[in-house]
């Protein structure tokens, strides 16, 4: 009975979340149905307050700063007119010819220098508009290029990236940003060339048939609230050095802090007045934030004439991580809730058995399932990671198996199942562009679920034999 419940609750939240109903409601009230049919109901209360909050609070606990940080530096790089500044550089020399490579490019080096996926796709769907319009390329295929750009490589396979699908791994297997960046770099070169060949077959074959652009609706089109600042003239007032600086900085920071500074430091001294941080699983969490922290104002210093309203910008950015955070840690909640069920044992020794020889294989399935249950990559992996993150963690050991493996395949496959049709990124994606799912999804299931497949069979081959590079 307590696995049927599970699995009822498992459900459940992905038909209600599917219509748009709120994960931070829906995360708590599906983790009490659950135990209500498990007959648990006597210890409800202490469930709710002990597990599912205590689970939620500790995932808070270790990632806000990174949310935080993360949607005020993307909200800082919009604003300044940095975002468009590089994205209209790449468009001016790659021209309308290339449409699809300047969108995939132009979303793949902001993300990868730290800007939020929404604010990118905010940024980049006018640019993208105008050069498929121009080149006479089906608008229905704007969202597969965003999401190749934004979605895939630079979330979960580049090393260095300061997305927080790379950074969960860290507390569960003391690993870093750049765990394992060899097998990073050859996955996403994987989802980079075959995700262009895709679309622009697509692309081809649309030309062909004689289809065009097809036409704008702007009553579909979600748009960004810009109050009274025009981007693009603040695009044109800064020089690109100064726009492509703080990317810069978020990956050479990061990259300084892991392999230099924090590498040869000795945190004896911290032993007496903090006994619980284990600084080697730390470093490479304190790596990312100050790596956001210092972009964030070398970009406020440095654009420093030319804000119309850096209050507005720095609270709507600080604002802007709030909903992200703790509709994730309700997911991490309502995860913990299932993992002290009885039933959860079944699934878990299933999970764990799937390839008890090689834990990669198990691990690989554990992230896109969840993630694919919860429409969501960071949602998806915390879940896994917290009830089985240790699991995993000594079977690798036990197997010889290298922890930035487990790291880079976690990050890799929890971007498989993530973007399936009920995703929130997805369906914002879609609304941004004024799309439906009929319209467009195929050719973004391909980009995001299909190719990113191919690209984490690989890594396992390629891991398993080799072992982590």
């Amino acid at each position: 009975m307590s696995t049927f419940a599970i699995i009822l609750s498992l459900v459940l939240l992905i038909f209600f979340a599917y219509r748009g109903i709120s994960v931070l409601i829906l995360a708590p009230l599906m983790a009490a149905l659950a135990v209500l049919l498990s007959g648990d109901i006597g210890f409800m209360l202490p469930i709710y307050t002990d597990t599912f909050m205590g689970a939620l609070g500790r995932y808070i606990l270790n990632f806000f700063p990174l949310f935080l940080l993360g949607a005020l530096f993307g909200q800082l790089m919009a604003d300044s007119g940095a975002a468009n500044a590089i994205a209209q550089w790449l468009m001016r020399r790659l021209g309308a010819r290339h449409a699809i490579a300047t969108v995939v490019l132009a979303c793949a080096v902001l993300t990868y220098g730290g800007v939020s996926l929404f604010v990118v796709a905010f940024a980049i769907y006018p640019i993208a508009k105008s050069l498929f319009r121009e080149s006479g390329i089906p608008k229905r295929l704007i969202p597969a290029s965003i999401a190749l750009g934004s979605f895939t490589f630079t979330m979960t396979a580049l090393p260095g990236t300061p997305a927080i699908q790379n950074a969960i791994p860290i507390p569960f297997f003391g690993t870093h940003t750049f765990a394992a960046p060899g097998l990073g770099i050859i996955a996403g070169l994987i989802m980079l060339v075959l995700g262009l060949l895709w679309i622009n077959t697509r692309a081809r074959a649309a030309r062909l048939a004689g289809e065009g652009y097809g036409e704008d609706d702007p009553r579909l089109e979600l748009q960004a609230a810009v109050e009274g600042v025009d981007l693009n003239e603040l695009a044109r007032s800064i020089p690109l050095p100064l726009a492509v600086l703080p990317l810069v900085l978020v990956i050479g920071i990061n990259a300084l802090l892991t392999f230099g500074v924090f590498k040869g430091m000795d945190f004896s001294f911290m032993d007496e007045r903090f006994p619980k941080v284990d600084a080697a699983k730390q470093s490479g969490m304190w790596a990312i934030i100050v790596a956001l922290l210092v972009s964030s104002l070398v970009l406020i210093v440095t654009r420093w004439s030319h804000w119309s309203n850096l209050k507005h910008s720095i609270n709507k950015g600080t604002l802007g991580s709030m909903l992200p955070i703790f509709n994730t840690a309700s997911e991490v909640g309502y995860g913990a809730v299932i993992a002290s069920m009885a039933g959860f044992a079944l699934i878990r020794d299933a999970v764990l058995n799937v390839s008890p020889d090689n834990p990669l294989i198990s691990e690989a399935v554990a992230m896109n399932v969840l993630a694919g249950i919860t429409g969501s990559s960071s949602g998806g992996m915390s879940i896994a990671l917290q009830a089985l993150g240790a699991d995993y963690l000594r079977m690798a050991t036990e197997a010889g198996i290298s922890p930035e493996l487990l790291h880079r395949v976690a990050t890799i496959a929890a971007g498989g199942f993530d973007t399936l049709p009920h995703s929130g990124a997805v369906i914002t994606l879609l609304a941004i562009c004024g799309l439906t799912h009929k319209q467009a999804y195929l050719n973004m299931a391909m980009v995001t679920v299909g190719i990113p497949m191919l690209a984490l069979v690989s890594v396992i081959t390629l891991g398993t034999m080799f072992g982590a590079f």
